[in-house]
């Protein structure tokens, strides 16, 4: 196991929701990772930001970690859930609102309601 990959397997396990992206939550530098960290934010989730843009490793072995090729990548409670397309239909079919209920993930529902209403 690379240094990246042990620091990439220690935060997801350790951490209940984690979103590798390019730039931060507060400083998304790429549309998906902002839209991503967007409905995240806008949901209330507390969630930890990883900055793929800053260690080339962890931006490569993320890739390797997960067998996906795109950033940005969302876990929650260590697995791996998906990327910014499988984010955006999950949160417009209730699918990811589910998922953070099974987890004991806390989110605001009416935002969730929200976007649905926003985008139905």
């Amino acid at each position: 196991m690379t240094d990246a990959t042990k620091q990439i397997k220690d935060t997801v396990t350790s951490n209940d929701v984690v979103l590798f992206m390019k730039g931060t939550k507060s400083m998304p530098q790429c549309g998906f990772s902002s839209r991503v960290a967007g409905v995240l934010n806008y949901m209330g989730v507390e969630f930890t930001d990883v900055n793929v843009l800053a260690d080339d490793g962890i931006r490569q072995g993320i890739k390797d970690y997960s067998d996906w090729p795109t950033i940005p990548q969302l876990y929650v409670k260590g697995e791996f859930v998906g990327g910014c397309d499988i984010i955006t239909e999950m949160t417009l079919s209730g699918e990811l609102d589910t998922l953070f209920e099974q987890n004991g993930v806390t989110y605001d529902k009416d935002a969730a309601e929200k976007i649905r209403e926003a985008n139905g």
